[in-house]
């Protein structure tokens, strides 16, 4: 086995321990005005970088920060990522999010020294264990799943591997792109588990059922050609740097438009997935009863006959 497999296998360096879920306590909301969201971003965190590129547009980006383990998700990230979603989600100026990784991967999966923690002790009532460790599950997914529920659009961009919890946290994300030289890989399978924070429930929705499956089962690695083909990325980019750029354009490019209509858009995408087509239809009914009568539209039509770009409000 090479460095490389090793690393995908997420088993630490220094034990033969392998992947289990980990005990984190449920993250707190975050609700302050922009000016306190701004100072408690600034002042930083152990796993996640966040930054804003230019103060002249609405998009912020979030690294994941820990390139010599591969952007391992470590017991921190699960409580940072959520907090920093909460505090972006605070700031009117955040349009759009765009979530990369420092070093030479995207992300390596679940650290394994973290999650050996979860492991229930030997002692006590084999329910009471099975129901501490269900809880703990779930606190993982919700962690994963701030991505999926901040109002603002979240693009993700791939470079290098992307393996185990790395995909669970790429299918909460609502744009993926990657540079020609990633792979992704459900890996869960050749560790003794079936993936648990949101892979096997969000990537059929992606990739269709059946390539989910497929992949879920084998574990085999999903280059980017094939991850374009199948609509697990919908752009892919010749080289690291050129991803960089071009997911910041896409952010620019979603940032300049309507605030209520970009975060409308979104809410009503995820909602309408888990409804028939006559209950999402309903949805957005009672949705734009409400939001039509948003300045912005009145603006857009306004600018559009003046020939100009329009001015939107912020949220």
């Amino acid at each position: 086995m090479d460095g490389l497999d090793a690393l995908l296998y997420d088993l630490d360096p220094n034990t033969d321990s392998i992947i289990i879920p980990i005990f984190l306590r449920k993250s707190e909301s975050v609700a302050m005005d922009p000016a306190q969201a701004e100072a408690e971003l600034a002042k930083g965190f152990s796993t996640i970088e966040v930054i804003r590129p230019d103060r002249s547009e609405g998009v912020y980006q979030v690294w994941l920060n820990r390139p010599s383990r591969r952007n391992a998700l470590s017991l921190d990230f699960f409580s940072e990522l959520p907090r920093a979603l909460s505090l972006l989600d605070c700031i009117p100026s955040a349009r759009v999010i765009v979530l990369s990784g420092r070093g030479a991967h995207f992300c390596s999966g679940i650290e394994v020294s973290a999650l050996v923690a979860t492991v229930p002790s030997e002692s006590g009532d084999v329910a009471t264990r099975s129901e501490s460790l269900r809880r703990k599950i779930l606190v993982l997914q919700d962690s994963i799943s701030a991505v999926e529920k901040c109002r603002k659009p979240v693009i993700v961009a791939v470079h290098g591997a992307c393996v185990g919890g790395g995909v669970d946290l790429i299918a909460a994300c609502d744009i993926r792109c990657c540079e020609q030289g990633a792979f992704f890989q459900v890996k869960e399978v050749d560790l003794g588990l079936a993936a648990d924070l949101g892979t096997l429930q969000r990537l059929p929705a992606i990739v269709g059922f059946g390539n989910a499956i497929e992949l879920a089962l084998t574990a085999r690695r999903l280059y980017a050609a094939e991850a374009k083909q199948m609509g697990l990325v919908s752009r892919v980019f010749s080289s690291p740097e050129d991803l960089e750029k071009g997911a910041l354009q896409i952010a620019r490019d979603i940032a300049a438009k309507s605030a209520v209509a970009i975060m409308g858009t979104k809410a009503m995408m995820l909602k309408s997935r888990d409804l028939t087509v006559q209950q999402g239809l309903e949805h957005i009914a009672t949705w734009n009863s409400a939001m039509l009568m948003s300045s912005d539209l009145e603006e857009a039509v306004k600018a559009s006959l003046e020939k100009r770009k329009p001015v939107f409000s912020k949220l």
